[in-house]
């Protein structure tokens, strides 16, 4: 019998919506604007599109769920000072391709000032940005500067006539990275039910787990679950590696057979409501771990929950992975993959030879989430509503000056971590990560 989906939690409400605009609008000097146009359909061959995800900067500040959109902020503006351009009403395209919301529907469902549809856009920007100084654009997007070059060219012609074109363009991403990487409760809601999702995706993929069948079948079970309990799909490309496979760090073929006696590495994260969950976890394809794994799988559990528990308000994700580096190169000089003291081989970095990436990244709209690691060139304090991963791992080489027991394993353990006044929260707590919990959920019939 199929599980019940979860209750879904409330989406983000427009009230949150229109505070995120205002805010972002006191940050503006006067006579400025924001440009920031939507996603686009992508296709994937011919007359079929890839599935349609909204750009995460115009979700963050919308909600709105249609392709080829535009978001204007005028502050100051009497009439409004959000203006959504959306596509047309058109009911031979939408026998096709289902109902757009149009310029009315926008106002009404998404709580936007004023909208108009994109047949009137090209007129009413050159009439919304004459007089607008300073233009708020994302600088790295290539359509944003193309458009707003458009407009300033077409204002220019008529400054004899009196119009008055933005005289500088300015970046927008500081401001939206920064306000995008402290979540509200609305946000942690959505982040934890990404999370619930994927911890029962990887729950039902140690479950199926077996030797015999492919890393992609793997792979299936884990998506059937991500869509069954609402998600859109995975968050990211699912990472399914059995045996050396687990080495490669963003290894996304998933077509290798899983074979008795070695580990799968699962890094994999359902997406709900464009939030993002992403979990790691190694286990044993035929359900008990050998000797050497145990060691190798100790000394990473060890990092992985120390720091975790390091995580808190004033910590730097600095000391965090610096913490992991310690505990992790004290293993493998215990194991005898490394030799020495441990300060020594911290200091000569033979330990990137197994432990080759960071710790931890902000988790959010994106995996990989927006947001500066660094403050005026030091290391950022964490903060309460800060979501990030810890996500240690190590991945030993196939070289002969490894010991025979431990070439071509790669164990990572990754958890979702929101950091709260009193210290942190695990968002994925809900998939072991214990050697002898796994083995107990994978024994179960």
């Amino acid at each position: 019998m199929l599980p019940d989906p979860l209750p879904r939690p409330a989406p983000i409400g427009n009230d949150e919506y229109h505070a995120r605009r205002a805010a972002l609008m006191q940050q503006l000097p006067a006579h400025s604007a924001v440009l920031l146009p939507g996603a686009g359909l992508v296709t994937r061959s011919r007359d079929s599109d890839h599935p349609f995800r909204q750009n995460s900067d115009f979700h963050y500040l919308t909600g709105f769920p249609e392709p080829d959109a535009l978001l204007l902020l005028l502050p100051g503006r009497d009439e409004g000072e959000s203006v959504l351009f959306c596509q047309d009403r058109d009911p031979s395209l939408e026998a096709w391709t289902g109902i757009r919301l149009g310029a009315e529907g926008a106002i009404r469902e998404h709580g936007v000032d004023q909208a108009f549809e994109n047949a009137e856009r090209d007129q009413c920007l050159e009439t919304l940005l004459d007089g607008r100084t300073s233009l708020y654009l994302m600088l790295g997007d290539a359509e944003s500067l193309a458009l707003a070059e458009e407009v300033r060219e077409r204002l220019a012609g008529r400054v004899r006539r009196g119009a008055c074109p933005p005289q500088r363009y300015v970046d927008l991403a500081p401001l939206l990275n920064e306000m995008r990487l402290l979540k509200s409760e609305g946000e942690l809601a959505l982040m934890r039910h990404a999370a619930r999702i994927s911890a029962l995706a990887h729950r039902r993929a140690m479950r199926a787990a077996r030797p015999g069948l492919g890393e992609y079948q793997l792979q299936a079970e884990l998506e059937h679950e991500f869509r069954w309990h609402g998600g859109s799909g995975p968050a990211y490309a699912s990472i399914v590696g059995g045996g050396g496979n687990a080495c490669v760090l963003h290894y996304i073929e998933n077509n290798k057979p899983l074979r008795e006696g070695e580990l799968v590495l699962i890094d994999a994260g359902a997406e709900f409501e464009l939030y993002a969950g992403d979990i790691t976890r190694t286990f044993p394809v035929g359900g008990r771990f050998s000797g050497a794994q145990r060691d190798l799988y100790e000394v990473v559990l060890t990092a992985q929950e120390r720091a975790v528990a390091a995580v808190r308000p004033g910590v730097t994700l600095v000391e965090v992975h610096d913490g992991v580096v310690r505990d992790l190169t004290a293993g493998l000089i215990r194991l005898g993959l490394l030799e020495g003291e441990v300060e020594a081989r911290i200091e000569d970095e033979s330990y990137k030879r197994f432990y080759l990436h960071s710790t931890s990244h902000w988790l959010g709209l994106d995996v990989h989430d927006v947001g500066d690691y660094r403050i005026e060139g030091k290391p950022r304090p964490l903060e309460p509503g800060m979501v990030l991963t810890v996500e240690p791992g190590l991945y030993t080489p196939t070289d002969e000056d490894i010991p025979e027991q431990y070439r071509g394993i790669g164990i990572r353990i990754e958890d979702d971590v929101a950091v709260t006044s009193e210290g942190q929260e695990v968002l994925t707590g809900d998939v072991p990560k214990r050697m002898a919990e796994i083995e107990a959920l994978m024994a179960k019939e």
